[in-house]
């Protein structure tokens, strides 16, 4: 009974970390004829004050953008918006066949963030890459959350296989150059493959992914392959304490290392004098806490960093090609949320971002965080 609260403990604590919200329980359900029907969603308030220069995203997100050359910005800026509310459908049809469709509003208007249908563990539409997970997240009020995290982090369009604990997906593939003119092509899907599980009081994951970084401005055609793995755990210490990790490394697939460039991904590989691709490699982790303190009262405290090897780049093109790229981005990040009630959440957060780039700039931004949700 024991191992069994723990697990489930685990399991809500990683879906809220990512949602921000208990995940669909509180969805409002109904049957409409033989189909079994879903709307889940919540209202958000996000509202920042940066105390140095003014780092914030929609939903008030800390950028790195321009971090490391901040020291003549000025201090003391203040936002707000609403803009991660969010609604979805999940339809059951008599069948058995899933189909969830979901969107926010970041951006300024409404944007698809899930689309697919699901049968028998063959899944096909737009969902959470399966090169990622939730498990190792401490649960915070950016929206963006920290850098380092397992895998991409986002959603991507796919075809994935589930059977037990193991899942494999071909993707739509996600990379860059360092070179921004380089006439990139995709000629394949990226290809992952997953195996998350738990045991006790246990949540562990661990995946790779496979995929072609390559260019054709008409007279050239080349292509490298690149590869990225991270593993990701959460250990129930008690009821009353968690701790999580994730460590994630790549290796040409720096577009999946979580907040490794300007603000996500950095760039995966560049092309060379000889015209060959050449992969960029880099790599992060996070660690954090939560402390439940009853009564709906929690703590939670989190560190992540990344950083990109350009050393061969730097060999290769000249110091000047890749001076302003980042090569640390690190942030600290402690909150306290509170859910007076069901289905409602407030809370505090306090970050600190830090970035360096190759050519020595640093900066770093203190942010406060305040975020109100109400969910249903």
């Amino acid at each position: 009974m024991q191992s069994n609260k723990l697990r489930m403990a685990i399991r809500a604590t990683a879906a809220a970390a990512v949602l921000g919200v208990a995940g669909q329980a509180g969805a409002v359900s109904f049957n409409a004829g033989d189909y079994e029907m879903s709307v889940y969603g919540y209202a958000r308030l996000n509202a920042s004050y940066d105390i140095d220069s003014d780092q914030s995203l929609s939903t008030r997100s800390g950028s790195y953008a321009g971090l490391a050359n901040n020291d003549d910005e000025p201090d003391g800026h203040f936002g707000a918006d609403a803009v991660q509310s969010r609604l979805g459908v999940t339809t059951m049809t008599p069948q058995g066949v899933k189909i969830n469709v979901e969107g926010d509003f970041r951006g300024g208007t409404f944007r698809l963030r899930h689309g697919y249908g699901e049968y028998n563990g063959v899944l096909m539409g737009q969902t959470w890459s399966n090169f990622g997970s939730f498990v190792g997240n401490t649960s915070t009020l950016d929206f963006d959350s920290l850098p380092g995290l397992a895998g991409f982090q986002a959603r991507s369009a796919q075809a994935r296989y589930t059977s037990g604990p193991l899942s494999i997906s071909l993707e739509e593939p996600n990379s860059s150059f360092l070179d921004a003119d380089v006439e990139q092509k995709d000629s394949l899907p990226a290809l992952t493959a997953r195996l998350e599980d738990s045991s006790d009081g246990l949540s562990y994951s661990a995946a790779v992914l496979a995929h072609q970084v390559g260019y054709d401005d008409g007279d050239d055609d080349e292509s490298t392959v690149g590869f990225a793995t991270f593993v990701a755990a959460k250990m129930a210490l008690s009821d009353m304490i968690t701790i999580q990790g994730t460590v994630s490394y790549s290796d040409g697939a720096n577009s999946y290392l979580y907040r490794s460039g300007d603000n996500f991904g950095a760039a995966s590989a560049y092309v060379d004098g000889d015209g060959d691709v050449e992969s960029i490699s880099g790599y992060g982790g996070s660690v954090g806490a939560g402390f439940n303190l009853g009564g709906g009262r929690s703590i939670n405290i989190g560190y992540g960093i990344v950083e990109v090897d350009w050393d061969d780049a730097e060999d290769d093109l000249g110091a000047a090609a890749v001076a302003g790229e980042s090569e640390t981005n690190e942030a600290i990040m402690a909150n306290y949320q509170w859910t007076p009630v069901q289905n409602v959440m407030m809370g505090v957060e306090y970050q600190f971002l830090q970035r360096e780039n190759v050519n020595g700039d640093d900066g770093d931004a203190n942010r406060i965080l305040f975020a109100a949700q109400y969910n249903f």
